[in-house]
């Protein structure tokens, strides 16, 4: 069956585009943000839970149902660990390194997909996903280092993907049966909760100094958690978890442009061929299979 027909209209694969561009802004905002970078992920999910429980008010009833506790604690669970290890592995690697590694999600995903569902992706699908890749190196590709000092941060940044590749796997199965806003606020208050120890135990800098630095902060929890992860959850009850996390490669081609735009970061012609190959390989996904 192909993603058109499983997505039920445009609408869920505009909503994942939307909520990739939301969460492209998130290494933009912890570069700007005071506080240590567990402290960042932290503020980034609690804050984002006031606007949760008011969206939660205006559901239905029948809306709200409670997630099981387990399916509850391994979302928010995974997402806290993708969040550390990915600003742990930044620390220890070069941005670019830490950046290309984290998106290697989708080969997670479809491997996840394989070894627990038995679901198989197309050899189209698989095409897509290589070429996605690829895009995604030659856009890091100016400030890709290969070292061997690297190595450990860069192991990191690997685990990174498989971490998003288990919560983009677990809350697919949760929207099965719940909500986006009860998906979105019970894995944000477990994984805040983890991301809050891990702050603490780690010794970062919990508290901004500036006004700006906690607007920063809010900035954070508005655009990429209240409405990037949103989006995506939306996009997960309807779209192929496979497809989604490829689309998901948008995210690094914001970023750069972003960092383009309010850092000066230059884009040299490499990097610009290296972002038009990841949106045609997302093209293709999206004329093509994949599992579920």
């Amino acid at each position: 069956m192909s993603i058109k027909q499983m997505s039920g209209g445009a609408g869920p694969f505009i909503a994942l585009l939307c909520g990739a561009v939301g969460i492209g802004f998130a290494p933009i905002l912890v570069r700007l943000s005071e506080v240590g970078p567990s402290a960042t992920a932290c503020y980034r999910l609690l804050l984002a839970l006031p606007f949760f429980w008011v969206w939660m008010q205006t559901e239905s009833s029948e809306n709200v149902k409670r997630p099981t506790g387990l399916a509850l604690v391994i979302s928010g669970a995974f997402f806290a660990a993708d969040l550390a290890v990915w600003h742990w592995s930044i620390q220890l690697t070069s941005v670019a390194n830490a950046t290309l590694l984290a998106n290697f999600a989708p080969i997670f995903v479809v491997l996840g997909s394989w070894l627990i569902w038995g679901q198989r992706c197309s050899r189209s699908f698989f095409g897509a996903v290589i070429l996605v890749l690829l895009g995604a190196c030659l856009l890091v590709s100016a400030s890709l280092k290969l070292d061997a000092q690297y190595l450990w941060g860069d192991a990191l940044g690997l685990l990174t993907a498989v971490f998003y590749a288990g919560y983009m796997l677990s809350v697919a199965r949760l929207r099965v049966q719940f909500s986006t806003v009860v998906v979105s606020l019970w894995t944000s208050l477990v994984g805040g909760g983890l991301l809050l120890l891990i702050a603490l135990m780690t010794g970062d800098q919990i508290f901004p100094t500036t006004l700006q630095g906690w607007l920063v902060l809010v900035a954070l929890a508005v655009i990429s958690q209240v409405l990037g992860q949103s989006l995506i959850i939306y996009a997960l009850a309807h779209l192929p978890t496979a497809f989604s996390s490829l689309s998901l490669l948008l995210q690094p081609v914001v970023a750069a442009l972003l960092a383009w735009a309010l850092f000066k970061e230059a884009l040299g012609l490499w990097q610009g061929v290296g972002g038009m190959i990841v949106l045609l390989g997302i093209v293709l996904a999206r004329r093509t299979e994949s599992p579920a």
